[in-house]
């Protein structure tokens, strides 16, 4: 039986840009937030990236394998992350192909064309691969030989991996909506709608997904929380607030996936507003701290890392909030969100250089160049092993040491 709920939360939409007759929506990049700048002052981006200076390189790091993935990310830079199951590596290119590898020779197990422009970043998981289409459509594949299990239509361009519990598969869509899909059928479950500002980022929020709810953060800084029941939301959240003169000053998005702690501790970030931990059941706020970012955090033990919007890179107490670290060496090189790969945060730039951080002191520890193309995408790491793909389509595996 399918559910459709159509919620509104209390946060009226900002008043909509005469220039725009629907969404408007900025793509995550340096062209993208040049535009930005460009609505709001019709000048040149404010921004620049600082220069890579030498250091004390502490850790080698040392090609495995490499392969190229069809024509890359497109024009667009479509957020097509790779994803890893047992011994298996995962990537696509923005036209629709998908592509198995061994993770440790690199050797092809299977190739397949969807025949349809790829959008969303890729989920491996239970032997299953799931990804969302530009035309707005969720696709489950075999992980041992790319048949594909079903194909599902949501209301439209999905760019978050599809995240799953025992029987559903949660899909955030641009418009904000989420939709639930059977995992084995991909019949539709229910659906929950929220309110959408006139402007947001190019992209949304990762749902994060247990077994009796979902956590979703909303492009109006608001995140909730579904009973996956039926989409009811349990409770909401306001974590960033707009504020300023301009649709540009007033984005908020939540355009990261919240992260969860195993003693139920959930933590979130926000574009224009703040680094906020929250008491999981119910909402209660337990702390907050002004930082802003787009990207999803890491949480390793009790720290918290998060690369913020000018691409610091900042270690916070997950107890309190307190600032541990911060590295501001790669300030404005737009950087990936981070990976954590034996004690140290493993982060892309715009250049295609993959950066190596130590988790505890915060220095650069280790560098290397993927490619020039640049890097937009998240590492994906599996002990001392990190998976790559750079905006070109070049997929390189990397071991460190020591």
């Amino acid at each position: 039986m399918t559910h459709r709920l159509s919620y509104s939360t209390s946060l009226k939409p900002a008043s909509k840009p005469t220039f725009a007759k629907a969404w408007l929506r900025v793509t995550l990049g340096a062209a993208a937030l040049a535009l930005l700048a460009g609505c709001a002052s019709k000048g040149e981006p404010a921004y620049t990236p600082k220069e890579l200076k030498s250091f004390e390189a502490t850790t080698s790091i040392d090609s495995v394998w490499r392969e190229s993935v069809g024509d890359g990310l497109g024009r667009a830079r479509y957020p097509i992350e790779p994803a890893r199951e047992g011994n298996t590596v995962f990537a696509a290119d923005a036209q629709g192909v998908v592509m198995a590898f061994n993770a440790q020779n690199g050797n092809r197990q299977w190739r397949i064309d969807l025949d349809t422009p790829l959008s969303s970043a890729l989920n491996a998981i239970a032997g299953q691969l799931y990804l969302g289409t530009r035309n707005g459509e969720v696709i489950s594949i075999d992980q041992s030989d790319g048949s594909v299990n079903w194909r599902s239509r949501v209301s439209s361009e999905v760019l978050a991996a599809p995240q799953a519990n025992q029987q559903l598969l949660i899909v955030q869509s641009i418009d904000g909506q989420v939709t639930a899909l059977d995992r084995a059928s991909g019949a539709e479950r229910w659906v929950y709608t929220s309110s959408q500002p006139a402007l947001t980022l190019r992209g949304s929020g990762t749902p994060m997904v247990i077994d009796p709810v979902t956590f979703v953060g909303l492009a109006n800084g608001r995140l909730a929380t579904l009973d996956n029941r039926s989409g009811q939301p349990l409770w909401e959240q306001q974590i960033a607030t707009p504020r300023g003169r301009s649709e540009v000053e007033r984005l908020v998005d939540l355009a990261g996936q919240p992260v969860l702690s195993p003693d139920g501790r959930l933590f979130v970030t926000s574009y224009n507003g703040r680094v906020v931990a929250l008491e999981a059941t119910q909402g209660g706020v337990l702390w907050e701290t002004n930082l802003s970012s787009r990207h999803t955090p890491v949480l390793v033990g009790n720290t918290l890392f998060v690369i913020t919007d000018d691409s610091q890179v900042v270690a916070l107490d997950a107890s309190s909030g307190q600032e541990l670290w911060r590295n501001n060496d790669l300030e404005d090189r737009w950087l990936t969100a981070p990976a954590f790969a034996d004690g140290r945060l493993a982060v892309g730039d715009f250049e295609g250089y993959l950066h190596l951080i130590d988790a505890r002191e915060g220095q650069i520890v280790g560098r290397t160049r993927i490619h020039k193309s640049g890097i937009s995408l998240r590492p994906v790491s599996e002990g001392r092993t990190l998976h790559v793909q750079a905006n070109n389509g070049r997929l390189q595996t990397l071991e460190i040491s020591p």
